[in-house]
């Protein structure tokens, strides 16, 4: 898919009602975690991750990050840009300001689309709203020593491709999890990541189809 094609999708998919969890759904675990009983919703952290569309070679692509290994739970796993929001951010500022910290990115050259739909991330207190953002040409990227390993720049064609999908189990207090994941190079993209993709291919025409292969 060109950047072109994509970022035009994208100006207009924005403007609608967006698909939300039935998308993000697609590529969820299984079975999928909910908020403990009794959990005071007042408490939830506000997270802020950046999804930005950028081209090479004229085909679109985005930045994906991999979390260095010290990095408590989600250490060592696949994410967008991003972290916690500061009191009087907007989720926008918030997206901008951690893709900087984390990768070095110039918010001057981010053209802000959108919002996605917000994801709940119980495993560690998390409401996670994922900010769409594009730049017109590749940016000059650098990981940010201690909290991320590396930078990995994903075309959205190999996103579509069915044999760049698979699941993976994991073992969650004692329970057997199935997720759905993205193979990226040499990882996997599952869990929250996995599913706020979902719905941004959805937004420019991914149809899963058949469901992946299995992989232990």
């Amino acid at each position: 898919m060109t950047f072109d094609s994509a970022y035009r999708r994208l100006q207009v998919a924005l403007r609608e009602p967006l698909p939300g969890a039935e998308a993000q759904a697609l590529m969820a675990p299984r079975p999928r975690r909910d908020w403990p009983e009794g959990f005071n919703q007042a408490h939830v952290r506000h997270a802020a991750g950046l999804l930005l569309l950028f081209p090479i070679e004229g085909d679109a692509h985005i930045v994906l990050t991999l979390r260095a290994d010290t990095l408590g739970r989600h250490g060592g796993q696949i994410s967008l840009p991003g972290g916690v929001a500061e009191a009087g951010e907007t989720f926008e500022d918030a997206a901008l300001r951690e893709a900087h910290e984390e990768v070095a990115l110039p918010a001057a050259i981010v053209h802000v689309l959108g919002r996605l739909t917000p994801i709940d991330i119980p495993v560690s207190g998390f409401r996670l709203h994922p900010v769409v953002g594009a730049a017109a040409t590749r940016p000059p990227l650098r990981p940010a020593d201690g909290e991320v390993a590396g930078i990995l720049e994903v075309a959205i064609a190999d996103l579509f491709d069915s044999s760049h999908r698979g699941t993976v189990t994991r073992l969650r207090e004692g329970r057997e999890v199935i997720a759905p994941t993205f193979r990226v190079g040499n990882a996997e993209v599952w869990g929250a990541t996995a599913m706020v993709l979902a719905e941004f291919l959805t937004l420019l025409g991914w149809n899963p189809g058949m469901p992946p292969d299995s992989k232990r």
